[in-house]
């Protein structure tokens, strides 16, 4: 219609002038743009956002050529690419949702070059101990980390789209991606960790897979930032630049993972307790420690084994993982402890006899031989016997 009335006015006199279609032009504009606004916010398929915004760009850039003013619709451009992102982000949520519950956190095994290549070539991953390695063999993390990984820069593609033909400076569009980037790994990603880590079925070997695959995806951020700079030619250095916020994302959840571990441990401790069924008026003592604290510490010995099934190489992941395991190990030892000597204090005993005593020396002492073996490599001296320091007193 606007490019039949401008033709008219270039080409005819006294049928139309400059100063009604600009009139028409400015009422239309504002109709336009009110109805974009109001269906662009009902829609959720990221897809059908971009279909709109090439649309609107080829309108604008059509009518531009003919002398009318267009800005305010690339300004309207970007409210919807803030639209964009939001729908990038829960359709990316789905998507984390489903490699998280489907992955079996296990070590991801290589029987052959071709797969090892494969991997590798998914993640930026290297070790020269592991390349030196027979085949079968396997990789440290779990599938979920070269999966996430592919898809953070899938999302980063999916961006880059909305900001194709809007005239952006490269800055502009570094910046843009940077921010929806930060968006999916502080807030959407983070979740769905956050979420994996509370469930409530969620086991040791599981916790402890997720703190090497957070460990992992945490390395990998700077190889992010180099993917962004390749593809807008920004230079991470340059002022004003925004920063992924990955490393944080991952390390929060590698401390949730901990937490958990060492609530999860001491809930397990709880529940062999429960079994505990001390006669304080038995005449003698049994010839050995009490079954449900031999179970218990046998437990203790196979939990603390998985531990040693974390990073491994000579670098900060080693100190990393001996810090875990020992935080976990010492935080059960003086957790059954204490449970323990509140077993003998409660008030519902009255009186002991010697026999009763000399029982529960034995549990006692069945702890500290525990503490003395070294189920977790690390510890100076007698450090972890002094868990039991206050029940031995007692």
């Amino acid at each position: 219609f606007f490019v039949v009335e401008d033709h008219i006015l270039h080409t005819t006199q006294g049928l139309v002038n400059r100063a009604y279609i600009d009139e028409l032009w400015e009422m239309a504009l504002s109709k336009t743009i009110a109805a974009l606004r109001t269906h662009s916010s009902y829609c959720s398929d990221p897809s059908l956002v971009l279909d709109l915004k090439n649309l609107i760009v080829l309108f604008a850039d059509t009518l531009q050529g003919y002398g009318f003013p267009v800005n305010q619709l690339f300004d309207m451009l970007l409210e919807i690419q803030d639209q964009y992102s939001e729908t990038l982000l829960k359709k990316w949520a789905g998507v984390f949702r489903n490699i998280l519950d489907s992955d079996n956190y296990s070590p991801i095994p290589v029987s052959n070059e071709e797969v090892y290549k494969k991997i590798v070539g998914q993640f930026p991953f290297q070790d020269a101990e592991l390349e030196k390695q027979p085949f079968p063999k396997k990789f440290p993390f779990s599938e979920f980390v070269p999966k996430v990984y592919s898809q953070i820069k899938e999302f980063i593609h999916a961006c880059l789209k909305f900001s194709e033909d809007l005239h952006l400076s490269s800055t502009e569009v570094d910046d843009m991606i940077r921010k929806s980037t930060n968006l999916l790994l502080t807030r959407t990603l983070s979740n769905c960790l956050q979420n994996v880590i509370k469930r409530k079925n969620v086991g040791l070997t599981e916790l402890v897979q997720i703190i090497i695959n957070t460990t992992h995806l945490e390395k990998s951020c700077k190889f992010l930032e180099e993917f962004i700079t390749n593809i807008t030619n920004v230079l991470p250095e340059t002022v004003h630049t925004t920063k992924l916020y990955g490393t944080t994302t991952f390390k929060d959840a590698r401390h949730a993972a901990e937490e958990e571990i060492y609530t999860n441990l001491n809930q397990k401790i709880d529940q062999f307790l429960q079994l505990a069924d001390y006669d304080w008026m038995a005449l003698e003592p049994g010839s050995r420690a009490s079954d449900y604290l031999v179970d218990l510490i046998g437990f203790l010995r196979s939990t603390f084994a998985v531990f040693t099934h974390l990073p491994g190489q000579a670098d900060v992941h080693s100190t990393m993982s001996g810090k875990v395991a020992q935080t976990a190990c010492m935080s059960a030892c003086k957790h059954l402890s204490t449970s323990l000597l509140q077993l003998l204090l409660e008030a519902e005993v009255r009186q002991l006899t010697l026999g009763a005593l000399h029982q529960f020396n034995l549990d006692v002492e069945e702890c500290e031989q525990f503490a003395r073996s070294g189920p977790v490599p690390g510890f100076q001296g007698d450090t972890l016997q002094l868990a039991f320091i206050d029940l031995r007193q007692v």
